[in-house]
């Protein structure tokens, strides 16, 4: 499978391939080496693998997961072949991707990932909020999954949004319904980009968004009229 690479800021590189829809996975150059940002579908851990080779920056020192959904781990197993490298992810998704429980919404628990090969993201001792590393500093933004998270990139002002949007030309778009667990949550954590004001916003399935905090407030609302949300308990 293809995969077709892309530098998109000074630190980070965007790796895409085609599954129907696209799927994007992101490289990221750190002090330590490189790190990626969720694995895509298994028949793209070639064309990574290929992509840390050529780049010359470094082996691989671990992937970080937006969440444990199979289009975001498939190229897990393949990649560690090379670099056997630690994987993490939130507390809060172990249990749904190693198997345990089913995602909500979802009958059947699936395995996504070996049981205790995923290491929980790091957090402050008093405060619970999560730990930076490898220049990423992730935040917990549920709603598509239990413990779905974003890294933000403070010195390139890139936000990698994993599965929190997608996005129709270039405009910033709902998760897919029938994939996510609560979309009055999923809203709730959109307001993150309003927080950070990242320059460029990364997603998964779609185009980047430049200055998606100004796209923000209409995503809402347009959101919020689908689904039957009152607006102001996004905000409370």
């Amino acid at each position: 499978m293809r995969v077709k690479v892309s530098k998109i800021s000074k630190h980070i590189w965007s790796l895409k391939s085609w599954m129907l829809i696209p799927i994007h996975v992101w490289l990221v150059q750190s002090k330590e080496g490189m790190v990626l940002v969720d694995a895509g579908i298994s028949n793209m851990a070639k064309g990574i693998v290929k992509a840390i080779e050529q780049h010359h920056q470094g082996e691989l020192q671990a992937i970080l997961l937006t969440h444990g959904h199979s289009d975001h781990v498939g190229a897990i197993d393949k990649i560690r072949t090379t670099y056997p490298v630690p994987v993490y992810a939130h507390h809060d998704e172990l249990t749904y991707m190693e198997g345990e429980n089913p995602y909500p919404r979802r009958k059947k628990a699936q395995q996504t990932v070996q049981k205790g090969l995923t290491t929980s993201l790091p957090s402050h001792q008093h405060t619970g909020a999560l730990m930076s590393l490898f220049g990423l500093t992730p935040y917990h933004t549920p709603g598509h999954s239990p413990g779905h998270v974003v890294y933000y990139h403070h010195e390139d002002n890139v936000l990698l949004a994993g599965d929190l949007f997608i996005s129709k030309k270039r405009q910033l778009h709902r998760p897919m319904p029938m994939f996510t667990a609560d979309m009055k949550q999923a809203v709730k954590s959109s307001t993150i980009i309003e927080q950070l004001q990242p320059k460029r916003l990364e997603i998964c399935h779609g185009e980047a968004i430049h200055h998606p905090a100004e796209q923000l407030d209409t995503y809402i609302q347009n959101t919020c009229k689908t689904f039957s949300i009152p607006v102001e308990t996004i905000y409370s």
